[in-house]
C-alpha cells in the first residue's frame, strides 16, 4: 500500500494535554489515532489517520468471542539533541507479523505501516513528553472484525495505532518483589506463548491478582510441564546475574521473544559480559540467591523496560537479592540502553530511528 494513499483527516479537536511530571501507565491517549481495514477481498484499505474515538462494533464480533487480536508495544522519544527518536520499530512490526501468522490473521506491509507511524507521532508530537525516564508509547493493535458468531478465522480485520504519554511503568522503589508461580500456567509449547495476543495476558490475571494479595508486583512463570523452569514475568522477560555472566530462559516456544530482552543480550556481549540462554530451574534459582551465586536479577521489556528484582518468592519462603540500585550489572545495563533511546550516547547497532 502507497504511503501517498494514507488520509490524514484535517479537523481534529485537541485535548488539554496531562501533566507529564504524573503520568499514570496507560491511561491518557493523544488527538489522532491510525486506522486501516482487511477486506474479504484481502487488501488493506481505508488506511487514514483520524481523530480518536471509540469504535462501534458488534455484539457478535470475533474477537470478542474467539480472541482474534494482537498488539505491540513501542516508544517514542525526546533525544538530547531535541529530536524524536524510536528503537527498533521495524522490529515489532515485524513481530506483530509473526503473531499474525499465529493467529490465523493477515500481516500488515511493514513499510507502509512504519511510515504512517512516522507521520502519526509528527503530528502529535506535542503528547511526547520531555521529561527523563518519559516517553509516548506507542500500541499497534489488530482485531477480527467479522460480526459472525462461529468457530472461525475473521474475514475482515481492523489494524489501529494509538498513542500514550507515559513515565514509568513500576513505580516500586528498591526493586520488585515477584513469586514463582507454580499453580497456574501461562503457556506451554505449541501453544500461543511465542505470540503477542491478549488471551495470553488474559490467562495470567488471576495468577497476577493473587500475588499482589500476598504483596508481590508480579508472576515469575513457571513452565506448563514440569512447573520448574523459570520462562518470564507478566510484563517482562527475565535475566539472573552470575557475578559476571547474565542468563536468561531460553526462547523455546512459550515464551514471548522480547525486543528489549534481544537488545540485552546484543548490548551485554558488546560489552564483554559473557550470556547464556538455557533452562533454568527454579529450585536451583533460589538454591543460587540463597548461596550467593545470583547476585542480580532484572527483568526486561518496552513498558518495564530495565526493572530490579528484589525479592522472589518460592513455595512460601522469600529469597532475597542484593541492591540493585548502583554498580551493578543491571544498572550498568539500564543505563546503556536508555542512553540509546534517548540519544545521550552514539548507536552502535543501527538501532534507533530519528524523525
Amino acid at each position: 500500500m502507497d504511503t501517498t494513499n494514507l488520509q490524514i483527516q484535517d479537523k481534529i479537536t485537541k485535548k488539554e494535554l496531562p501533566d507529564f511530571s504524573n503520568l499514570i501507565f496507560g491511561k491518557n491517549y493523544s488527538d489522532r489515532m491510525m486506522t486501516m481495514s482487511y477486506s474479504s477481498e484481502k487488501v488493506w484499505v481505508e488506511a487514514k489517520i483520524e481523530q480518536f474515538k471509540n469504535f462501534e462494533v458488534s455484539p457478535a464480533m470475533t474477537c470478542l468471542h474467539y480472541s482474534q487480536e494482537i498488539f505491540e508495544g513501542l516508544k517514542a522519544y525526546y533525544r538530547e539533541d531535541g529530536k524524536i527518536g524510536l528503537f527498533r520499530p521495524s522490529d515489532n512490526f515485524l513481530r506483530m507479523n509473526n503473531s499474525a501468522e499465529r493467529m490465523c490473521m493477515p500481516k500488515i506491509d511493514v513499510e507502509f505501516c512504519l511510515n504512517a507511524l512516522y507521520k502519526l507521532i509528527q503530528l502529535e508530537k506535542r503528547w511526547i513528553p520531555n521529561l527523563s525516564n518519559s516517553s509516548l508509547y506507542i500500541r499497534p493493535t489488530m482485531i477480527g472484525t467479522d460480526a459472525m458468531i462461529g468457530h472461525k478465522a475473521s474475514n475482515d480485520y481492523l489494524f489501529y495505532i494509538i498513542l500514550s504519554p507515559v513515565g514509568a511503568y513500576y513505580q516500586t522503589k528498591g526493586g520488585l518483589r515477584i513469586i514463582a508461580e507454580d499453580k497456574y500456567v501461562r503457556a506451554v509449547c505449541g501453544g500461543t506463548g511465542e505470540a503477542k495476543t491478549g488471551g495470553n495476558y488474559a490467562a495470567s490475571l488471576l495468577a497476577n491478582k493473587e500475588a499482589q494479595i500476598k504483596g508481590y508486583s508480579q508472576v515469575l512463570w513457571l513452565d506448563g510441564v514440569h512447573r520448574k523452569y523459570a520462562e518470564e514475568v507478566g510484563t517482562m522477560n527475565i535475566f539472573f546475574v552470575y557475578k559476571d555472566k547474565l542468563k536468561t530462559p531460553a526462547l523455546t516456544g512459550s515464551i514471548l521473544p522480547g525486543i528489549t530482552r534481544k537488545s540485552v543480550i546484543t548490548l551485554a556481549k558488546h560489552l564483554g559480559i559473557e550470556v547464556e540462554e538455557c533452562s533454568l530451574d527454579i529450585n536451583e534459582i533460589v538454591s543460587d540467591i540463597e548461596s550467593g551465586k545470583i547476585t542480580e536479577c532484572f527483568g526486561s521489556g518496552t513498558a518495564v523496560v530495565i526493572s530490579p528484582v528484589s525479592v522472589i518468592g518460592y513455595k512460601g519462603k522469600d529469597y532475597t537479592l542484593k541492591s540493585q540500585l548502583s554498580e551493578g550489572l543491571t544498572e550498568k545495563i539500564y543505563k546503556e540502553l536508555t542512553d540509546i533511546q534517548y540519544g545521550k550516547t552514539i548507536d552502535p547497532f543501527g538501532w534507533t530511528v530519528i524523525l
